[in-house]
C-alpha cells in the first residue's frame, strides 16, 4: 500500500475520489449498468452516444466506470468484477458520489439450474443468498451446523423488474434461437465452486446443495455471485418512511491514482454535504431518494445438461442483452428533482 490514508471509516482522497472506484461526483449517473469483465462494459460502452464524448476512469483496484448518454439520457457503465465484497464496494461508493435516486441494473453471466437451453436470458423476480458455514467441520463432516446457509429472498424492484423484462422482449433480435424468461428467483453464492455444488479436492460437503436449494425453492432458476447483494443493499437503504442519522464521508489525503479518458474533462463537481440525499445545494431531497435494483443473467453454463456456451453465442446474445439494459434505464422514469446536477459532470452538453 503506498497511500496514506487518514481516516479508515470512509476513505476519500483530497479531491473527493472514492477509494476502490476513483470516482467522484460528477462522473457517475443516476442510471448504471453494472456488468463483471471490462470487455463487456466497453461493448455496451461502443453503444453510447458520440457527444459528449463517454468519460471512463479505471482504478487500481480493477474497477471501471464508464460514463455518457445514451439516446440523450445520461447513463453509466460500471465493471465490478466478481462477488460479494466487489458488488458492495459498487454500491456503497457509487451512492456516496451520486445525487438521487440510483437505478442499477445487473447485467452478467449464470449458471442454468433449470431445463432451458444456453444462452437463455434469465430475469429474476427475487434472489437468495447460498454461503459457506465457517463454523462447520469441513475435513471430518461431525458438526451439527450444516455446511451452507440459504437466506429468505430479496425481491428486485417491481417495476424495473417490469421493465427490463419488456425491453429485452421487444429488442430481441429475429436470429437469436434463445428467448427471455422472468418471475424466477436466482441464487448468488460467496464461492464459485464450494457454494456453487462444483466437485474439486476439497472436502466441500456439497454433493446434495443444489437439491436442497431447488426443494426449497422450486422457482430456483439461476447460479452466479453478485445479484443478492445488490438487491439486499437496495431493499436496506432507508426508504421514504425510514428515518435515519446521516453522516457526512470524511475526506482523506492522498490520490488513488485511477487512469481516465482525458478527453473530456474530469468533473468539475464539488462534493455537497450528504451527497446521496441532498441537492447540488445542500438541502435534503424529499421524498428521500431511493436505490432501485434489478439483474438479467445470462446462462453460460447449464447445470442440468453441463452444456456450455459458444463464443459465437456469447457475442450475440451481449449485444442484444447489453442495447436491451440500456434501453430499460433510459425508459425508467425518475423524477426530475431527483436526478444529479448535469452541470460540471461529465456528461454535461457543453
Amino acid at each position: 500500500m503506498k497511500d496514506l490514508i487518514l481516516d479508515a471509516n470512509f476513505p476519500r482522497t483530497l479531491d473527493q475520489r472514492v477509494y476502490h472506484l476513483g470516482i467522484r461526483s460528477g462522473e457517475v449517473a443516476n442510471r448504471i449498468v453494472t456488468v463483471g469483465a471490462p470487455s463487456r462494459a466497453n461493448g455496451i460502452a461502443s453503444l453510447l452516444d458520440a457527444s459528449p464524448r463517454p468519460f471512463t476512469v479505471t482504478s487500481e483496484r480493477g474497477f471501471t466506470t464508464i460514463t455518457g448518454r445514451y439516446k440523450g439520457v445520461p447513463v453509466s457503465i460500471v465493471s465490478i468484477g466478481m462477488g460479494y465484497p466487489n458488488a458492495d464496494f459498487f454500491v456503497r461508493e457509487v451512492r456516496e458520489c451520486l445525487t438521487g435516486d440510483m437505478v442499477v441494473i445487473r447485467l452478467g453471466s449464470c449458471g442454468g439450474l433449470i431445463d432451458v437451453p444456453v444462452g437463455t436470458i434469465v430475469v429474476p423476480k427475487a434472489s437468495i443468498a447460498i454461503t459457506r458455514n465457517y463454523d462447520f467441520e469441513f475435513i471430518d463432516g461431525g458438526s451439527s451446523e450444516p455446511p451452507y446457509r440459504i437466506s429468505k429472498p430479496v425481491d428486485a424492484d417491481p417495476q424495473l423488474h417490469r421493465t427490463l423484462s419488456d425491453a429485452l422482449q421487444r429488442t430481441r433480435p429475429p436470429t437469436v434461437s434463445t428467448g427471455v424468461i422472468d418471475n424466477t428467483i436466482n441464487a448468488s453464492a460467496d464461492s464459485f465452486y464450494s457454494s456453487q455444488g462444483r466437485q474439486t479436492s476439497f472436502p466441500d460437503h456439497n454433493e446434495t446443495l443444489i437439491e436442497q436449494m431447488k426443494s426449497n425453492h422450486a422457482n430456483l432458476a439461476t447460479l452466479e455471485m453478485e445479484t443478492f447483494h445488490i438487491l439486499h443493499l437496495a431493499a436496506n437503504w432507508p426508504s421514504a418512511t425510514q428515518t435515519t442519522a446521516t453522516v457526512t464521508p470524511p475526506v482523506t489525503a492522498l490520490p488513488v491514482a485511477p487512469a481516465m479518458t482525458v478527453p473530456p474533462s474530469p468533473s468539475t463537481q464539488g462534493q455537497p454535504p450528504n451527497v446521496s440525499t441532498s441537492d447540488a445545494e445542500g438541502k435534503p431531497l424529499r421524498p428521500k431518494p431511493r436505490i432501485r435494483a434489478a439483474a438479467a443473467q445470462m446462462v453460460f453454463a447449464s447445470r442440468t445438461s453441463q452444456d456450455f456456451i459458444t463464443p459465437e453465442t456469447v457475442a450475440e446474445i451481449e449485444a442484444w442483452s447489453g442495447r436491451a439494459v440500456l434501453e430499460a434505464l433510459v425508459g425508467f422514469e425518475i423524477e426530475p428533482h431527483h436526478l444529479h446536477e448535469e452541470a460540471g459532470s461529465v456528461w454535461e452538453l457543453r
